[in-house]
């Protein structure tokens, strides 16, 4: 099993342990983080959004048979340091991270009844070749807003094989020597991942959409032409420094109200 730690407060032990089992397995949770009552928040929130985006042309982006995906707006609630700046998050990435790094993404991938297994990918192309095993400089952190189980379309995942060729992960892989674990999670629990490790998303078994929420953190260096974060500039110019400095965005005067999606092919 992925090592996780069944409570809300993590001592530095903890996060060194997390760190260790990021780096060796690709994957962590830290089980518990955020308050069940901000995750019903965020709930009601997008349940609103995703509503209003299904009714617009080009407010969902596809990502498969019955698959969405949909870049959040910088508003409330999702616009909350407590979640995108968590100490506990950010103590983590500043064991996993050599250099300074940014937050670039902000959205929510959504199976919904109807989709299907995807293929076996990565989100990243490795960053020189296959054959040079690096140092982490890209994570996805996920939370989902409800609960994952079997049924409604777990993240399933092929531990260690971030650092592996991806054709010699995907040969350990077929035949049985990696397994392709499912990840189950309770609303407020958040995985930290790395998208070199082979993975897939599966069916949503269930009539109610399953949101998985994904905040992008990579090396301050690292070019994401693909995801972006677009914030009002009075709520930029409110920010403290040191979150201007962790975000990568561009600032309007008024966000759109009719935001659209572009199909982001994220699978290598």
């Amino acid at each position: 099993m992925v090592q996780s730690i069944n409570t809300a407060k993590f001592s530095a032990t903890d996060l060194d342990q997390l760190a260790e089992d990021l780096n060796r397995d690709g994957i962590c949770i830290l089980r518990g983080l955020f308050d069940r009552e901000l995750i019903a928040e965020w709930k009601d929130a997008f349940d609103a959004l995703f509503q209003q985006r299904q009714q617009q042309p080009g407010g969902v982006a596809p990502r498969g048979k019955a698959r969405g995906y949909i870049t959040l707006p910088w508003v409330a609630p999702f616009a909350n340091p407590e979640v995108f700046a968590n100490p506990t998050i950010l103590g983590l990435l500043d064991r996993i991270f050599y250099q300074e790094y940014k937050l670039v993404q902000l959205a929510a991938d959504i199976p919904m009844q109807g989709s299907e297994y995807q293929e076996v990918h990565r989100d990243f192309r490795p960053l020189f070749t296959d054959q040079i095993v690096t140092p982490l400089y890209a994570v996805a952190v996920n939370f989902s807003l409800v609960e994952v189980t079997a049924d409604n379309g777990p993240f399933e995942m092929a531990r260690g094989t971030h650092v592996l060729p991806r054709e010699e992960g995907l040969v350990k892989v077929r035949a049985g020597e990696i397994s392709m674990e499912q990840f189950y999670l309770q609303p407020g629990d958040v995985m930290v991942r790395s998208p070199l490790a082979l993975h897939r998303g599966t069916p949503n078994l269930t009539p109610e959409p399953r949101p998985m929420i994904v905040m992008g953190y990579v090396m301050h260096w690292l070019h994401t032409h693909k995801v972006d974060l677009t914030l009002e500039q009075d709520y930029y110019n409110n920010l403290s420094p040191q979150l201007q400095e962790l975000l990568r965005c561009q600032t309007v005067e008024r966000l759109s109200e009719n935001a659209t999606e572009t199909y982001i092919n994220f699978a290598y």
